[in-house]
């Protein structure tokens, strides 16, 4: 009888990002004892599956950690890429591989599977987007490890929460009429999220015999225009008019998409450079070793159906914006409050409130997105508009689920550092600021059992610019932070008293601009 032991050990790089977070499930149900090697482990101990897979620390550029998370393992996924992290994002990517490759070699591991992008077929490399310039060069580096590789090589995957899905449902559901780049002409042949994880977990069985790319694709070859008008009619929306001009270069597109989507122009520019050129499948090889099975692949129309459904029901396992935001700090909160690494700015309010803990945890568990931060909504506004503009994230990202939260969650322009349910909630901010930002939020009760809201904004200043920063905007905080811990309160109080439960704000309420929930 076969025993867990018995099975094979998968290691996944990239667990906390979209196609990672969504593959160990289906590794689990395929009956594979999974690792995974993350630079914060505690990002996954919130994900459901988190108690069923074995959870190491360490970066892909480390030798000693990767060899460490190789032991024992028989397949290893390489889902992790450094695309924004500075100019030399490149030569990053290509040592991190060569790390990867050179230790599961001496590892023994059996094999490597790595999902890349689509090239265009006769453009020369020199010729691509660096973002598929280095895909490919990290496939290449991969194959010749010696640990025989499979390299999937992908185009534009329709799936709910998928940066490039969100780029395509924000610009066909919020512009009837679009001037558009002429890049929309350009033929894509898309792929659904569900086709991808059965091509990643079908490579693990692939014969040793095998080191290779293969090129992966949907039934469909389309053009982005195309995409757009059968988008708008699955959705039940008119049709769009769209008008392509050849004057928007990928720079002014990303910014473009980072405006009207919640996509920031850092996410979009590579997405939309990989669209300069017709990226097709030349050949459908895969399916010699993997099989498709009856309704796969699954065609456009079905996929963005799908992932309209998944949206509408809430239930969005990851998101883009799952993994942290290209260059957003990630340093933790200092816990000493007469912290010796600088000075430490603090912004404390309390309240009492005449509601159960468990009624203010709802309040603020459902904070951002939908919710938005009860208080000044053109402040907030104003804010995330402010920090679209040099390059940030925004207030659009919303939310991956409405009500519940986990350690690693993106909420608008925050990402979840810590939670403890029905007590505490940190955010650490991801928007542009000259220093480190956090909001911490709890629900307390004191020796009498009344329940408490404290809330404290923290922000570590980075030189002067970041002390003239908190001076110049903390005469707004009695109005911002002070309304958001009073709103909260009365929040909580009027929940309870209507029997509702919810973390939704009262009609009426003055609530920032509703960031459609994003799945």
């Amino acid at each position: 009888m076969e025993t867990t032991a018995d099975r094979p050990l998968c290691l996944v790089t990239g667990a906390s990002g979209y196609i990672g977070g969504r593959l160990v499930p289906e590794l689990l149900a395929a009956g594979y004892r999974v690792r995974c090697l993350a630079r914060s482990p505690g990002k996954l101990r919130d994900h459901p599956w988190a108690d069923r897979v074995e959870v190491v620390g360490g970066d892909v550029t480390d030798p000693a950690a990767v060899g460490d998370a190789m032991r024992d393992v028989a397949v290893a996924y390489y889902l992790v890429h450094a695309l924004g992290t500075g100019r030399g994002f490149e030569d990053t990517d290509r040592e991190s591989a060569r790390v990867f490759g050179s230790q599961a070699a001496g590892a023994g591991v059996r094999r490597i599977v790595y999902l890349g992008g689509l090239t265009p077929a006769g453009v020369p490399e020199q010729e691509l987007s660096p973002h598929l310039r280095s895909r490919s060069e990290v496939g290449r580096v991969l194959l010749a490890s010696g640990v025989p590789t499979t390299v999937l090589r992908a185009a534009v995957i329709i799936g709910s929460g998928s940066a490039s899905f969100e780029m395509l449902r924000y610009l066909t559901e919020r512009l009837p009429v679009m001037i558009t780049p002429s890049w929309v002409r350009m033929r894509i042949q898309p792929i659904a999220i569900r086709d991808v994880l059965r091509l990643l977990v079908g490579s693990a069985r692939m014969p040793a015999d095998v080191n290779r790319a293969f090129d992966i694709g949907g039934p469909d070859v389309l053009t982005y225009r195309d995409m757009m008008l059968r988008y708008a009619a699955v959705a039940g929306l008119p049709r769009r008019l769209i008008l392509p001009v050849p004057v928007l270069t990928p720079r002014l597109s990303s910014y473009w998409v980072g405006l009207v989507t919640p996509v920031p122009a850092s996410i979009a520019r590579p997405l939309t450079e990989s669209l300069r050129h017709e990226v097709v499948c030349r050949e459908n090889d895969i399916t010699r070793h993997i099989p498709d099975p009856p309704g796969h692949p699954i065609g456009f129309d079905e996929a963005v159906r799908l992932a309209l459904q998944r949206v509408r029901d809430a239930d969005v396992a990851t998101r883009w914006s799952s993994a942290s935001v290209p260059g957003a700090p990630s340093d933790p909160l200092p816990t000493d409050p007469d912290w010796a690494g600088g000075s430490l700015y603090t912004d404390l309010r309390e309240r009492p409130v005449d509601t159960p803990p468990e009624a203010l945890w709802r309040v603020i568990e459902g904070v951002g997105g939908e919710n938005g931060w009860y208080s000044f909504p053109l402040a907030w506004s104003l804010r995330g508009l402010a920090d679209r503009l040099v390059g940030g994230v925004g207030l659009r990202r919303g939310r991956r689920d409405a009500h519940r939260l986990r350690v690693g969650d993106s909420v608008d322009f925050w990402r979840v550092e810590e939670i403890e349910p029905g007590r505490l909630l940190r955010l650490r901010a991801e928007m542009r600021l000259p220093g480190l930002a956090w909001l911490e939020m709890r629900a307390c009760t004191d020796d009498t059992g009344r329940t408490h809201y404290r809330q404290r904004a923290l922000f570590h200043p980075h030189g002067l610019l970041g002390h003239a920063y908190w001076w110049s905007v903390s005469p707004f905080h009695a109005v911002v932070f002070g309304g958001m811990a009073r709103n909260i309160a009365r929040t909580a109080e009027r929940a309870d008293d209507n029997g509702r439960g919810t973390g939704a704000p009262s009609p009426g309420h003055a609530s920032a601009p509703a960031a459609r929930q994003p799945e």
